[in-house]
């Protein structure tokens, strides 16, 4: 069973995204900000990480270095998922090596989901 970390400080979104890759058959961890995530993906090892670059405290960015600077989670690819459109917050998240930058408003919960599954074949 693959595994997804998603790290979303709006609970209710969060929750929703949840139930609905559990019913696509995933097991889905929880985190509502940068600290916790990291913290999560260093002792669950996810198969793939779906980051809000909105959260409280230090944004995505911040959680996108801090992954990349540790060789045990490095590799975890991520798709970022925000209502954030600016060009430079999107090009500095792709310089990471987010695989996708989705605007939320721009996709379907199912949607999102298919992207997910495509770089979890």
């Amino acid at each position: 069973m693959k595994k997804i970390l998603i790290v979303e400080d709006e609970k209710v979104l969060a929750e929703m995204y949840k139930e609905k890759l559990e019913m696509e058959g995933f097991k889905v961890i929880l985190a509502f900000d940068t600290k916790e995530g990291i913290e999560l993906a260093k002792r669950e090892k996810p198969d793939l990480i779906l980051l809000d670059i909105l959260l409280p405290d230090e944004n995505g960015i911040s959680f996108l270095k801090r992954k990349k600077e540790n060789k045990e989670i490095s590799e975890i690819p991520v798709i970022a998922f925000s209502n954030y459109d600016t060009p430079q917050i999107k090009k500095e998240a792709l310089n990471f090596g987010v695989k996708e930058y989705l605007l939320k408003t721009s996709y379907t919960p199912s949607q999102v989901v298919e992207k997910i599954k495509k770089y979890l074949k």
